[in-house]
């Protein structure tokens, strides 16, 4: 299970990839060398952040837990902010994920 200060991280570094994210939509819409960079660095920070995730949680979680947070999350984006809305299948996709990143940070018993 990740500490309290773990998931306060994680939480930044969800917040920086989902800037990010959101700073490609706009380009998409409007390019700009600005918002290209704007981008760039903020995943450079974000992936600067998973680093200590890494090393404190593990490769596995640290990167299930982030993939799965930004898949819900972007949608969550993408729909509130860009209109944009999944289909059917997409959903069943986003449903899955969160089922997976559950079971991986489920608490366990006692190992060993």
């Amino acid at each position: 299970m990740m500490s309290t200060s773990l998931m306060i991280w994680l939480a930044g570094a969800m917040v920086i990839f989902l800037a990010a994210a959101s700073s490609l939509r706009i380009y998409v819409d409007r390019p700009s060398v600005w918002l290209l960079a704007l981008a760039i660095g903020l995943y450079s920070v974000g992936n600067l952040m998973m680093v200590r995730l890494m090393k404190e949680s593990g490769l596995a979680v640290a990167m299930s837990l982030s993939a799965v947070l930004q898949l819900v999350l972007i949608n969550i984006v993408g729909l509130m902010i860009f209109g944009e809305r999944p289909t059917t299948m997409q959903i069943g996709g986003i449903t899955l994920g969160i089922v997976a990143v559950t079971m991986i940070v489920w608490p366990q018993g006692r190992q060993g």
